[in-house]
């Protein structure tokens, strides 16, 4: 048996370098054998697309996948314990830029697993640089099969962007790197995909799934937006709000406060549609949400 497999192992393996023998002469040409040979059923298309992803990340920076400072959730230097664990509970990340004075200052790295020793002595006095980790700071240009080889080595799990002016651009996560090659990892706070795109919990409350088209919540709630400028409700959520909203910003819009449960630096991926009475404001509709 352990014959055979070498045998076809062997077999496979001269069909795949039968694809090369004419040296492709960029990285493009290369791309397109791969192509060729997913065509011809010598790469699986799963691989296909990590080997792709494999390749551009050794041209890709930095500064095309990062997050912005403006979209990063940060952790002051100063806040209470209580406050912190609001923030880690609401965003759901596990690792947080604490910032002194301004979001320019980052004085170090907090993992939301550290405040556990807190918690399980609460005698002791908190003070956030006890558990604060060292900050790495990179560069915008530096590409991301560097940054993936030293996130490695270093065991490092997060980085601060620096651009020209030695100024806070933005941050960046292995995750965000590997993203690049095998795609997007979904975990616990991401929608399952085979959930409805639209799930009511009560009558005046809706998660939505933001690509919803537009026929369907029309149909489903009875009304008649147009969709000649967008087809799905993310598109409507965001001409609604003039720029891709962050995660709990919030809207009203034709008798519904509109929420974003969740987004990422790049689309609108969940929200919350509530029904708002006539006297019902969008302040109480925000405090009941927050609670």
């Amino acid at each position: 048996m352990a014959k055979n497999k070498k045998v076809k192992y062997g077999k496979w393996l001269k069909r795949f370098a039968s694809l090369f023998s004419r040296e492709p002469e960029d990285l493009d040409a290369l791309i397109e054998i791969l192509r060729n040979s997913e065509h011809r059923n010598l790469l699986d298309p799963d691989a296909l697309l990590m080997i792709e992803g494999a390749l551009h990340v050794s041209v890709i920076q930095v500064r095309d996948i990062m997050i912005p400072r403006v979209q990063m959730i940060v952790i002051e230097n100063n806040a209470e314990p209580e406050d912190i664990l609001s923030v880690v509970v609401e965003s759901g990340h596990s690792r947080f830029p604490v910032v002194g004075e301004s979001n320019d200052e980052i004085v170090g790295i907090l993992l939301a697993k550290d405040l556990l020793h807190y918690y399980a002595n609460p005698e002791k006095e908190f003070d956030i640089k006890d558990v604060m980790r060292a900050t790495v700071f990179i560069p915008e240009s530096k590409r991301l099969n560097v940054l993936l080889r030293e996130f490695r080595t270093s065991r490092n799990h997060m980085a601060i962007v620096i651009d020209e002016y030695t100024g806070v651009a933005g941050l960046v996560t292995i995750e965000d790197v590997i993203e690049e090659i095998i795609g997007e990892i979904e975990d616990e706070h991401d929608l399952e995909d085979d959930e409805e795109n639209i799930n009511i919990h009560d009558n005046d409350r809706y998660t939505i799934k933001a690509l919803t088209s537009i026929e369907e919540f029309n149909a489903y709630f009875n009304m008649e937006i147009n969709n000649d400028e967008y087809d799905t409700i993310g598109g409507l959520v965001i001409n609604t709000f003039g720029h891709l909203p962050k995660r709990g910003e919030n809207i009203d819009y034709d008798g519904f406060n509109i929420k974003v449960i969740r987004a990422d630096k790049r689309r609108v991926h969940q929200l919350l549609f509530t029904r708002l009475d006539e006297e019902q404001s969008t302040d109480e509709i925000t405090e009941e949400e927050e609670k």
